[in-house]
């Protein structure tokens, strides 16, 4: 196929426009060059983490503002106050979710209120909203899906080859979202929500629902058990994931840290050039986008444009490693996972009601009388976390009374 010169040219243009782009992106988010061409920013901690997603969200909460101005008002009441709380009497419960239900608005609505955007998830899910049933209110979110296959971590202390990975992957789930809504965070309620990962309550919705499951590499049927649950800290290292035993079983453990590679600092818009680019060039990874070509597709697409337009893979390696645990559900897990066989163990998983109550007496309940300033949290505060949508929102609810029964904790 012969191309013309006026094609070459537009081509050329495009390559350095977009190369314009990703450089002055990059700058605003305070990476630079290091002698050896590769990304590096200055400082750390939690804040460098939220200003590198900052583009990252904005975009995300520009692309739901619809949904927010259309659900926010209605759902918003279903927020709690700390003055609404009753730590003794906090009665954890969970509610599967459903799409197109007004509890996946919730989840929805919820989720954009994380400083750090949280993924939609890929393939198998599971998700979970955590209520106080005491006062019917939002405690927090559970959401599970399929997991990467390249996790060197998990890999390593499985101790998978390349096969054993394909085949096993199938029992682990990983949790993209996972954690406590204010003011039930200030109440260690994220060590509560995290705890119930490891619940009997969610291996038998898997195994209800995923018990005969079609491997996403393999394409071969398999009878798959929720044997682990993997997830990672946003922040670096994770103060509410570090220590989590209740009645001497650990619920999650730490297996190490992920190497600093990802796209995240690539935001939605940017993705979108390059893949027009590679449509340009006819790569075929432009719309290699389908369920069952694996959940790293974005990552494998960000990476050949990255190439094609003659960036270092460098580019990719952004230095914020998370660090990642693993549940195990089964007391043989590991082994089952090693070996690909065995019965699991789950004699000894507790419900979801059962591990609440545990939690409550060993972190909620007394972090209440040591931190009594939860109940300064207004449910209106919430509104704040909603970034470039929160003044429309505000508008948008001036006119009615909402704000002021959120204030008054009617």
């Amino acid at each position: 196929m012969s191309i013309s010169k006026g094609n070459v040219v537009s081509i050329a243009s495009r390559e350095a426009h977009i190369k314009r782009k990703l450089r002055r992106h990059l700058h605003a988010l305070g990476f630079e060059k290091s002698e050896e061409g590769a990304l590096r920013i200055q400082g750390s901690g939690k804040d460098i983490v939220r200003t590198l997603h900052r583009a990252q969200r904005q975009e995300r909460l520009h692309l739901n503002r619809d949904f927010i101005a259309a659900k926010a008002e209605k759902l918003l009441r279903h927020f709690a106050s700390g003055k609404e709380i009753d730590p003794d009497r906090i009665s954890p419960v969970l509610e599967r979710v459903s799409a197109g239900t007004p509890q996946g608005d919730l989840f929805r609505l919820a989720s954009l209120t994380w400083s750090v955007p949280v993924s939609n998830g890929f393939g198998r899910r599971l998700r979970y909203l955590v209520w106080d049933e005491n006062n019917g209110k939002l405690m927090g979110l559970i959401a599970i899906g399929d997991p990467v296959f390249n996790l060197a971590v998990r890999d390593k202390l499985i101790g998978w080859d390349t096969h054993d990975r394909s085949a096993r992957l199938v029992n682990v789930m990983d949790a993209y979202v996972l954690g406590a809504i204010p003011p039930y965070n200030e109440l260690l309620g994220g060590k509560l929500v995290a705890c119930l990962l490891r619940s009997r309550d969610l291996y038998d919705d898997f195994a209800r629902t995923y018990g005969g499951s079609t491997g996403i590499i393999s394409k071969e049927e398999k009878k798959a058990r929720l044997l682990a649950v993997t997830t990672s800290s946003s922040m670096g290292r994770s103060s509410v994931y570090n220590r989590l035993k209740l009645g001497g079983q650990q619920y999650l453990k730490s297996i190490g840290y992920t190497g600093g590679w990802g796209h995240f600092h690539i935001p939605d818009r940017l993705f979108a050039d390059l893949r027009d680019y590679l449509r340009d060039i006819d790569h075929t990874y432009a719309d290699q986008h389908r369920f069952g070509q694996g959940p790293n597709w974005r990552l494998r697409t960000t990476r050949a444009a990255l190439s094609a337009l003659g960036f270092k893979e460098d580019m990719l390696r952004h230095g914020i490693q998370r660090e990642v645990f693993i549940c195990e559900l089964a007391k043989n897990a590991a082994k089952i996972l090693h070996t690909g066989k065995g019965t699991p163990d789950v004699g000894e998983l507790l419900s979801a009601k059962e591990i609440s109550e545990l939690a409550l007496e060993r972190w909620m309940v007394p972090r209440a009388k040591r931190r009594p300033e939860f109940k300064d949290w207004d449910s209106s505060d919430l509104i704040d976390l909603f970034g470039n949508q929160t003044r429309m929102l505000r508008n948008q609810l001036k006119c009615s009374d909402l704000l002021k029964d959120m204030a008054s904790g009617s």
